[in-house]
Order: C-alpha cells, then structure tokens, then sequence
C-alpha cells in the first residue's frame, strides 16, 4: 500500500519541492484480518481491502466535483476533481490557409492523389495550435490515523442507490466508519468519521498538489491555491478549502495540516472552485462551505433524496447467481475473468453502476463528462480527457434517454451552446460555410479547429452531436425545449453540412452526387489496388450516413415545429442528392468507404460506418434487411475483441440485429477484458464511456424504439431467462415496466407522459398492438 510520502516520492525530481512529506510520516500498512461480510446493500460494490492503485478507488460525484476514495486503513486518500479546472484559455485556433488550400485539398482527393492531398492538408488546415491541453485534478485530501497496526472485518463500499462511499474496519476494540457523499444540493465535497468509543477519533488532514498550488492553514481550515502554468496565456486559478468540525474534540491547525484529537465523530467539509466559473475561486469555496452548514443527518438525507429521486426512476433485476451473491465485487469479476462464469446479477449492477456515473458526472449546470467523466489524477491525462467528438462524448449520452434520465444530458446542450460561436468561426474562415462545425476533439474553451493529424481534418462532429437534442425530444416530447435550444443547434449543424457538401466530379464513383470532401472514417485507413495506404478521402460511407441523418432529422424537427419551409425543402433536396450506401461484392459487408478498398486493419476499433445501425437508424431490419445482413458479415469480419468503448459499441449493433445471444456475449467480454476492479471501463486505460454503451447495450436488448415501434425484448439473451425491468423510456414519451420468464413476456404496462399513439410489438406476436394514450394514464398491455 502506498504511502503519501512514497507517493510523493516516485515522482520525478522537482514535482513536489514545495511540499513538506515530513508532515506525513504514517504508512498504509495495516495488517487486516478477518473477512467482513457485505454490508447488506443489493446495489453495492464492497471490497475487503482498500484500494491499492487508483483502479480501484471507488467514485462519487455531484456533476462538478469528484472524488476517488481509497479507503486506506491508517492513511486515507480522497483524489479530488473539479470539472472546470482545464489547463489552456480561449484563442482563436482557426487557419487562415484552410479556404485557399480546400479546392485543391477537393481536387487532389477526387482525382484518387490522397497522399498529396494528406501532404497538403496538414500544412494549411490543421488548427494553430493543432493542439490543447488536459482536464486536471484539484489535488488530493489525505486523511491520517497514527498508531493503527493491525484492523480485523474491513470493508469499503459504494452504495450506488444513496451515492455513499463507506470505510469501516475494527483497531483496538473500536469500530472506525468513514462516509463520503459528494452533495449536489450543498456543492460540496463530505466526510463523515465516526468512531464507536467515546473520544477514540485521531487524526489529521492534509491537502496537496503535484505542482502550480501551495496549501496554508487560515482561519480554523485549509486552503489549497494555485494558477495552472500555461504557455502563450493565463492559466485558470484555482482553490480547494476543506473544514473539520469535530464537537467534543480538538480541533487544531498545525502547519500545513489540521489535526483532530479525542472525538468521537468529525466532518469533514471540501469546496472546490476555479476561475472559469469565478471571479474568486476563495471566495466560491468558503460561499459553499459556509452554505453547507448544519446536522450531518439532513445533509445526508438531503443528499441522498437528491440522488435517489434520479437514480430511482429505473430498476432492473436479473437472476444473481447464488454462489457469487456473498462474494465481494472484485472476487465476482474475478469468477467471469479467470472461470467465464456466468453472473446477471453483476450484469445487473454494472448497468447501475453506469447510470450511477452519468448522475455523478453530468448534472445541470455542470460541464458534460469527459473521457473520464469528471475522474482524473493526471496532470497530462491519457487523450487529455478531452472531448472527442467521433464518438467517446456522444457514446457517453446515448442511456440518457433510454435510462430515465434526461436531465443528465442538459450539460452536453450547454456545451454544445458554448462551442457554436467558435465553429461558426471555423466553418467561415476554414470552409467558406455558414452554420457551425466541431472536428474530432474539443475543450471547454471552444477548440472547434482540426486537432493532432490528418484524421483530425474531419467536420463531422456538429453533424454526429446534432442528432442528440433531436433524440432528447423524441424521448421526452419538450417541444420547447426543441424549439429553443434543439432545432438551433441542429440548424446551424445541417447548415453547415449543406454549405459543406460538394458534387462529385464526373469519373468518380459517386459523379453527380453531393457527397463530403473532405472525409474520414474515423481513424481507419483504406489500401488501394496500387498499394497506397491512406485514411483522407471524400464521401467515406460514415460521413455520407452523418449527413443524411442531420439532413433527415432537422428537416424533420422544422416539420414538427412547422417552422423554416424553406430551409426543410433545402434538407429533404439534398437528401435525395447524397450517394446511396452500398454492399461490398466481396463478402457481402457493408462498404466503408467511396470505392470497395482492401482493409490493412481488418479489425480494427472503429465501427464508424455502421453508424446508420446504431446509433443512426437509417438501416434497421424490417426496413433495409439486405443492408442489416451486410452490418452482419461487417461484425463478423471485425471481430469481437477489441477495446473497452469499442466492445459496448458492438453490444448495441448485435441488440439492433436482434442477436442477443452475441450482444451478451459482448458484454460477458467487456467485463472479462476491459473492466478494472472497481468496474471502470478500460480502453485500457480508463475511459468511461465504455460504462455508458453498455448502459446503452443492455437497454437495446430490452426494448427498443428507433423504428416508429416499441419493441419488447428484441435481443433478449438466453443467460437472462427471467427478469424485471421498471422506469425503461421509449421514444414518444412513454416508460415502461415490463418482465419475463423463461425467455416469455409475463407482464407489461406503459406509463404515457404526454400523450399520443403507442405502437408496440410483443414477442411471439405477428401484429402491432395500437393504444392511443392520454397523458398521465398508465396501460396494462400483458396482465402476468
């Protein structure tokens, strides 16, 4: 087990010469014995150990902060996080070069030259800088108990239904309880610690930073405060203020820490502010923790109402396998890593735990998940926990609606809304287009600008994020919401793709077409009959589905408002004008790209052009069947293996076929190879949105919605023979609960919140059943 000191000590020399380790002298050595059992919870991750790397730290969080509890015996460390604090600053990224070089860019690509095409484009259109820089940690909350050699019956765990962290274990006949709840109410960080004799509280507390932050005591609490050091501008300041009440004991500040003597309970109190939200981040913190006064017990209870009446919105239940029901969470894993078992009931707990991470990471008013969703403890993070836009940010939203809850998409909206200035910028001054563009990789200083290499010279990302409010208004019906803040985000997204959209010259494959240029399949590359491998193109299959489903869909938005006639009649045009989506004669799969290339990477990560599968619905069974068998045999040859998101990817394309025997058996895969003990998602490394596909998967294989029906256990897998599901969302505004045993619907019942005509297909039946719904009614559709 780590120790502070040694923490601090594996970093490289300079890192931390501002620090005192002296302060720390305490090592996370504890001898433990016994084997508690599991603290009673049914939606509980618990472990018999505390964490030994940040793996295997357990998460919460309100939206805006986060924290890794560790659960150390005789020194506990609280990773911290607050979404904002970015290193880098607004600026203008765009290429003044990029509409000059476009002609010739389209020329060369047409005229089948991509390397110099590549050549070119890399020197006149990549973004100055062609790079940003990473999301941060605010630092570290260390919590040190002296003396502590030996404790018997340890246990952490996170209760995902009250979003509650808890340490216990017994030392010198005392049993010691540490909670931790990151409040969305109080916007504030809180540690509760307990002890069960009276006076038997020791500890100290401590806050600490690898760089750019110095840490003072000041008025009975203390201050961490710094200025992220940024080339070429001002980086963000930033301040973490923690406060100890502890009736009944001392409370004292010592140097750089407090220490805390004879209680018998103590509370712990973490605000965390930065400059992008503030004026004065010290004066923020100290606003929180003065507002987050009062009894433990209501702040509890207060915090645990606020999360519940999320969380709560959707149950399920699969049959728990008997003998993994007393094992600890990591021993249940272990069982489907090392022995393939079989286990629903952490299948079933991965699903919440999912949800758990999009309540945790997302909330209104706080900044969308990143790649980490607001975890992190790199200063340079892998990918820098950006935003990627080709599809990591947008995988992290597709449960929102499907999972029952909304709410938790409101921040990519707002994100959205603040990044449409910059690419209305970039569409003028690097495509001579209106309307707005984002490549693949964004920050929350407004990066539209292409990123990192040639594949980042990809204008799709506006397109692929437009069609999210359009998905929020199918789920929950909010024509104002559509109206104010959906359609103006679709419209300026398909503006800009029809100002985009070029007619490909005669002597190409597509001539006539309009079709984009220039394009990509994400991060795929092609091989050509002469041996030219290259990955820059025009009218790649994803790019071509990309535009027809913002044409399709803001065109259908505008009908649905009955607003901008003129503007639909410009979408449905183009509609009809981009190149057709075809089936490669060699073997059957669907074509990724404008001409039916040899693949270097036959199974590579990426699934880019089977978008229109999922999360698209331009290819579906009943409607394009010869183009679903063709995402088949595209499935087939990829593979099955792959990385962590990629994998939840597949899980959603094989529900959509309507094989749930292979979407499970993505998802037994994804917990065997890309889950981490505290069940993150590993790419490897982690990266959350791995969580939220198979969030998305599982609800795919249990109803779906995207085909104008409500269809009951479309892929339902034999390793669930029996289940429960409450609170499920389809498209229309509809919720439902619904089980089945031995594979058979037994009961089903819609809740219609606004109203409307429901069509729903139930298994084993040949016909639709049709209810025209009245708000607020719940229906009985099968009586178990």
């Amino acid at each position: 087990m780590w120790t502070r000191r040694a923490w601090l000590s594996a970093l490289p020399a300079g890192l931390w010469a501002w620090q005192r380790p002296e302060v720390s002298k305490f090592e996370w050595a504890a001898k433990l014995t016994g084997a508690a059992q599991g603290p009673g919870a049914p939606l509980a991750l618990w472990y018999r150990q505390p964490a030994r790397s940040w793996n295997e730290a357990l998460p919460v969080g309100n939206g805006r902060l986060g924290a890794m509890v560790f659960g150390g015996v005789e020194s506990e460390r609280l990773q911290l996080n607050e979404d904002s604090l970015w290193e880098g600053f607004p600026r203008d990224t765009v290429n003044p070069q990029a509409l000059d070089a476009l002609p010739r860019v389209r020329e060369l690509l047409f005229a089948g030259k991509e390397l110099e095409a590549t050549e070119l484009a890399a020197k006149t259109m990549m973004g100055r800088p062609e790079r940003i820089k990473s999301y941060q940690p605010a630092g570290d909350l260390w919590i040190e108990m002296p003396g502590i050699a030996e404790a018997s019956d340890y246990r952490r765990s996170l209760d995902l239904d009250t979003a509650i962290a808890t340490t216990e274990f017994t030392s010198g006949g005392v049993r010691y309880t540490r909670e931790v709840l990151a409040s969305e109410p109080a916007q504030v960080i809180l540690i509760r610690l307990a002890a069960s004799r009276a006076g038997a509280l020791n500890f100290r507390v401590l806050l600490s930073r690898l760089q750019d932050a110095a840490c003072r005591t000041e008025g009975g609490g203390l201050t961490l405060s710094g200025q992220i050091k940024t080339e070429g501008g001002e980086g963000l300041r930033f301040t973490v203020r923690a406060e100890v009440s502890a009736p009944g004991g001392v409370v004292q500040p010592t140097g750089e820490a407090i220490d805390v003597r004879n209680a018998t309970e103590a509370v712990i109190r973490v605000a965390i502010a930065t400059s992008y939200r503030e004026k004065s981040p010290e004066a923020a913190v100290r606003r929180h923790i003065n507002g987050s006064g009062g009894a433990w017990s209501d702040r509890r209870a207060q915090h645990i109402a606020d999360h519940q009446a999320l969380f709560r919105r959707l149950t399920i239940d699969l049959p728990a396998a008997p003998e993994a029901t007393t094992l600890p969470t990591d021993a249940r894993l272990e069982r489907i890593v090392k022995d393939k078992a079989i286990d629903p009931g952490l299948e079933a707990l991965h699903f919440q735990f999912g949800r758990y991470l999009l309540i945790a990471s997302s909330r209104p008013g706080a900044l969308p998940a990143n790649l980490q969703g607001v975890w992190n403890e790199h200063l340079n993070a892998p990918w820098n926990s950006d935003y990627h836009t080709n599809i990591n940010i947008q995988m992290n939203y597709w449960l929102a609606g499907p999972a029952n809850l909304k709410e938790c998409e409101l921040p990519l909206f707002d994100w959205m809304d603040s990044i449409v200035k910059s690419g209305e910028r970039t569409a003028q001054v690097h495509y001579g287009a209106r309307g707005w563009v984002v490549h693949h990789l964004s920050n929350i200083f407004g990066f539209t600008t292409p990123a990192d290499g040639i594949w980042g010279v990809w204008p799709m990302g506006a397109a692929w994020l437009a069609r999210h409010p359009w998905e929020h208004y199918l789920y929950t019906r909010d024509r104002e919401f559509l109206a104010k803040r959906g359609y103006p985000l679709m419209k300026g997204a398909a503006r800009f793709i029809l100002d985009f959209l070029v007619e490909a010259p005669a002597g190409t494959p597509v001539a006539g077409r309009l079709v984009p240029s220039p394009s990509h399949s994400p991060e795929n590359r092609f091989r050509k009959a002469d041996g030219t491998v290259a990955m820059f193109t025009y009218a790649a299959t994803m790019d071509v589905e990309l535009c027809w489903d913002v044409l399709r869909n803001t065109a259908a938005a505008a009908r649905e408002l009955n607003i901008d006639p003129e503007f639909r009649a410009e979408c449905e045009r183009a509609l009809t004008r981009l190149p057709e989506l075809k089936v490669s004669p060699r073997g059957g799969k669907l074509q990724e790209w404008v001409e039916d290339y040899d693949e270097p990477e036959p199974r590579h990560r990426h699934v880019s052009h089977l978008y229109a599968l999922h999360p698209g619905d331009q290819i579906s069974l009943t409607t394009t069947p010869a183009l679903a068998e063709a995402c088949r045999k595209t499935l087939e040859a990829r593979g099955d293996t792959s990385t962590g998101w990629s994998t939840a990817w597949k899980m959603n394309f094989w529900a959509r076929l309507r094989d749930g025997a292979r979407a499970h058996s993505l998802f037994q895969m994804l917990l065997q190879r890309c889950t981490l003990p505290n069940l993150f998602d590993s790419h490897p490394p982690f990266q959350i949105d791995g969580n939220f596909g198979a969030v998305a998967g599982v609800c795919e294989m249990l109803l779906q919605s995207h085909a104008g029906e409500i269809h009951l256990l479309p892929a339902l897998p034999p390793a669930w023979p029996r289940g429960r599901v409450a609170g499920m969302r389809a498209r229309g505004g509809f919720e439902l609960d619904f089980s089945w045993d031995q594979g058979r619907l037994t009961h089903a019942s819609l809740l219609s919140t606004v109203g409307g005509p429901a069509r729903l297909r139930l298994p084993g039946r040949e016909s639709l059943a049709e209810i025209a719904t009245e708000p607020g009614r719940r229906y009985d559709i099968l009586k178990g």
